[in-house]
């Protein structure tokens, strides 16, 4: 089984009239994701690749049952989207919008916490389960994510979209496939992280191992090797740290706004350190993540 969205998963696209809205949404139709509605404001009537398109969420619930939206509106409509997503009482969102400002993603991560409501993002290209379910921009055209991504018992949880895409084409080539692929989002706070997602990994009976990709900035990942260890969490995680240099550069931001290192914390030195601590292994080489699952799963 996958973990938050599979094969039956009904999603709808909050600002599906737009450019980079409606490309990624005939990807997900072409994946076999089930889009049943969109919805932007002044819009109703229209259809998007078949897709009816609604004014509001309600309105588009009114006529389909959803289990999730996928959200791409201009930064400063996002908090509003997901307010009006949660208050519909969907459970799942992906909100790929990007300079969404922090707080407003402070304000609608609260209230979705309130709703039990789970949030991936902002910033993030989205979630796929191979021959599953695709959720957002990840991936790319179907040809693309039919080539990188396949059915497997390794799940992949990623700070960086790109890299969720080159990590599971890394294991593809290898003969490894995966069960859940999740860029988490680039910004400095994000919805569901590492201390969120491996739990649910944990508990899935399909995956066997996850591999995470890191970057300094945060500490993410300090927090996650606390609560592998005082939850006595026994599944393999293999984590690469890219940007190691960026310890020697204090203060100076790069790529995503949430790799930039303050004094001691942060750095990719001192997550190193603290998933040794927890027997999380660490690959020192990109193509050291292949070698280290083939020992351990």
């Amino acid at each position: 089984m996958a973990i938050l969205a599979d094969q039956d998963t009904k999603v709808i696209i909050q600002g599906i009239t737009g450019r980079e809205a409606a490309s990624f949404t005939k990807d997900m139709l072409d994946y076999g994701t089930r889009v049943v509605a969109g919805v932007t404001p002044g819009k109703q009537g229209q259809k998007i690749h078949g897709v009816p398109v609604y004014d509001t969420v309600r309105g588009a619930l009114k006529e389909h049952p959803v289990d999730a939206s996928v959200i791409s509106v201009p930064p400063g409509m996002v908090k509003g989207a997901v307010l009006e997503a949660v208050e519909n009482h969907i459970k799942l969102l992906v909100v790929v919008s990007e300079r969404v400002p922090r707080k407003d993603v402070i304000e609608f991560l609260e209230a979705a916490r309130e709703q039990d409501a789970r949030v991936i993002g902002p910033n993030t290209l989205g979630i796929i389960s191979p021959e599953r379910v695709k959720l957002g921009m990840a991936g790319g055209p179907v040809e693309d994510v039919k080539k990188a991504y396949t059915p497997g018992n390794v799940g992949i949880a990623s700070r960086s979209g790109g890299m969720t895409t080159e990590i599971a084409n890394l294991l593809t080539t290898h003969g490894i496939g995966q069960s859940t692929c999740i860029g988490i989002g680039g910004d400095p706070v994000v919805g569901s992280n590492f201390l969120d997602l491996i739990p649910l990994f944990d508990q899935d009976p399909e995956t066997k191992a996850v591999v995470l990709f890191c970057e300094p900035g945060g500490i993410i990942e300090e927090s996650l090797a606390e609560l592998v260890i005082s939850q006595k969490i026994a599944l393999p995680i293999v984590a690469f740290i890219a940007g190691r240099f960026v310890d020697d550069m204090p203060g100076v931001r790069f790529g995503h706004a949430a790799t930039i290192v303050e004094g001691d914390k942060g750095t990719a030195k001192g997550k190193i350190e603290s998933f040794k601590k927890a027997g999380i292994h660490v690959a020192e080489s990109f193509s050291d993540i292949v070698k280290i699952l083939r020992n351990t799963i």
